[in-house]
């Protein structure tokens, strides 16, 4: 038989021991520090996953077929110039005087030979009448030289019938017949003196006539140069206190547009092409308009060729110096069922970005902007043609920010 166990050896173990020193607990904040640690390592995961940047919103357009825009002609070539007049003109005084009158303003319509100024004419009337008293006066001796030319002719005649009845010498006949020679040449003398007289009054009349300056064509006057006092002159003096001109004017039926293009391509620019204008001032306005000539010299400084290009509609929002963006358009074939349709597909001008030497596009794909590499051809309105690169129906940023990478993260704006 087994001995019976120590009921106090028993007790002895169950008692608890206060003098061993308790265990200290751990801080209460120490599990939120562990969660923070954890949360913030799992949004770095997903920031990571996600491109390492927040999604960027972009406006997005899908790339259609070429064919879409085959109703429009190709642009072969495009070109920026400026609008011209081929007649201007700055109006300005033939003789120098001093304003008395200026009458036109920025803006005025004037007719061909419409008054637009006065000169001060004291001098020239002056001078007109002066010439035209030396012309009366001519005249009347003029008038004196012929009444004794008619006296001594008949005094001839007396003297010849006298000869024949032996009453006069021979010599009394001579002597009036060279009176007669002489005031002939007298009279025919003081005629030369009245045309002279006459042409120094016309003389003193255009010079009054330059008094007053008149529009040398129709148009519409775009400066105003001069004031009522200044001193006009066809020529520079006076230390510039003296005015070259009045006003400009502008024959605005002559306008047209001269742009400068590369000589590399001026072999696709021919007399008679078909182009296509548009204003800074007025994006959405086409103007039709065609190739008047290719001048027929170069810039050597910029390798360039001037064309110009007649505008075949007028308006008045037209106005000289404005700028304009063109289009050289290939004509269109006269059989349609020959032609082959265009290849590739049209996006929007303004999805196209440069990059070095290349031209790229930026692609939608699964919520990031996938960077390509296109090949661009013609221009169809506001549209591009690209031959590789994008299939039909992707979906393309449009103005893509400068800073889009490839990869990143983009979200459709809302409009």
């Amino acid at each position: 038989m087994s001995p019976e166990p120590d009921n106090k050896a028993l007790l002895d173990q169950l008692r608890i021991d206060r003098s061993a020193p308790e265990p200290q607990s751990s801080p209460r904040w120490r599990p939120w520090i562990i969660a923070a640690g954890v949360l913030a390592l799992t949004g770095t995961i997903l920031w990571w996953r996600a491109g390492g940047q927040a999604a960027v919103a972009v406006q997005t357009q899908v790339a259609r077929p070429a064919a879409a825009g085959a109703g429009a002609n190709a642009s072969v070539l495009d070109a920026t110039g400026y609008v011209t007049a081929r007649r201007q003109a700055t109006v300005s005084a033939q003789i120098t005087g001093t304003l008395t009158q200026v009458l036109i303003e920025e803006g005025d319509h004037v007719t061909a030979g419409q008054v637009l100024a006065r000169l001060d004419d004291t001098a020239q009337r002056a001078a007109v009448a002066q010439a035209q008293a030396q012309v009366n006066s001519a005249q009347a001796l003029l008038v004196q030289t012929q009444a004794n030319l008619a006296q001594s002719e008949r005094d001839v005649r007396r003297a010849e019938d006298l000869v024949t009845r032996k009453l006069v010498s021979e010599q009394a006949v001579e002597q009036a017949r060279t009176q007669v020679a002489t005031q002939s040449a007298q009279s025919l003398s003081q005629r030369k003196l009245v045309d002279l007289a006459q042409a120094n009054l016309r003389s003193a009349q255009v010079q009054l006539d330059y008094c007053t300056i008149r529009a040398p064509f129709t148009g519409v006057i775009i400066a105003k140069a001069a004031q009522v006092g200044e001193i006009v002159s066809p020529f520079s003096a006076g230390g510039g206190f003296t005015r070259t001109g009045i006003g400009t004017v502008v024959d605005m039926d002559s306008l047209e547009v001269e742009v400068d293009v590369n000589e590399s391509y001026i072999g696709r620019v021919q007399p008679g092409q078909p182009v296509e204008s548009v204003l800074n001032a007025y994006p959405d306005w086409r103007i039709p308009s065609h190739v008047i000539a290719i001048i027929p010299t170069a810039d050597r400084a910029k390798a360039t060729v001037k064309v110009r290009i007649g505008l075949d509609s007028k308006d008045p929002r037209i106005v000289p110096d404005m700028g304009v963006r063109v289009s050289f358009l290939e004509e269109k074939k006269a059989d349609a069922q020959a032609q082959e349709p265009p290849r590739g597909v049209l996006v929007p001008a303004g999805a196209l970005r440069s990059d070095a030497d290349r031209s790229i596009v930026f692609v939608v794909k699964g919520g990031k902007a996938q960077r390509r590499v296109v090949t661009v051809g013609g221009s169809y309105g506001e549209s591009r043609q690209v031959l590789t690169g994008i299939d039909p129906g992707e979906s393309l940023i449009v103005d893509p920010p400068a800073e889009l990478k490839d990869g990143a993260a983009v979200r459709e704006a809302k409009p």
